[in-house]
């Protein structure tokens, strides 16, 4: 019988380390995509989640048994993410990386590039909190209840980010489209 990351979690939060390194290896991926998403390079994201590893430890000890171990683990990362963006005193830097999502996606179709490559320069413009909540909703296609659990956010107020993102997104186009 496999091992909920619900119990794991609670058993490495008493210092099982075979728990934790299970923990870790169920979910590194899904911490580096939200991390990647959310800050937008690759270097920043790597960087996030190994500080998130070292501190995982002690953190695992507010973990609530009664919640799914994964919206826990959403806010730990995007929350981390937040506090490395303050401490770097440059939100906007988080809009430089996106280019970095162009480079690896080169080896792509031209048509799927040029696409791409559109969608990275307007995700670039959108706000720090718009981002991470497209990569919540849209990358890890978590509902608007999750995401607003994971964001500390009601279920509206992600519904209604999620609407101006489609609003930026479309004025971008059209004027993009006005310039041609």
């Amino acid at each position: 019988m496999d091992i909920t990351s619900e119990i794991l979690a609670t058993k490495a939060g008493s210092g099982d380390a075979n728990a934790f390194r299970e923990l870790l290896e169920r979910h590194y991926d899904l911490m580096y995509r939200v991390a990647y998403r959310t800050l937008g390079q690759q270097s920043d994201a790597e960087d996030l989640v190994q500080e998130i590893c070292t501190s995982l430890p002690k953190k695992l000890g507010s973990f609530k048994a009664d919640s799914k171990f994964e919206s826990w683990l959403y806010r730990v990362v995007v929350n981390a993410g937040r506090d490395l963006m303050r401490r770097r005193g440059a939100r906007a830097r988080a809009a430089d990386g996106w280019g970095d999502v162009e480079l690896m996606q080169k080896a792509n179709a031209i048509e799927k590039s040029e696409n791409l490559s559109w969608l990275t320069r307007a995700m670039s413009r959108l706000s720090p909190e718009l981002r991470e909540t497209v990569a919540l909703v849209l990358a890890e296609e978590m509902t608007h209840a999750q995401a607003g659990k994971a964001l500390g956010l009601s279920e509206g107020s992600v519904s209604w980010r999620m609407s101006e993102v489609k609003k930026e997104l479309r004025h971008m186009a059209q004027d993009e489209e006005m310039l041609q």
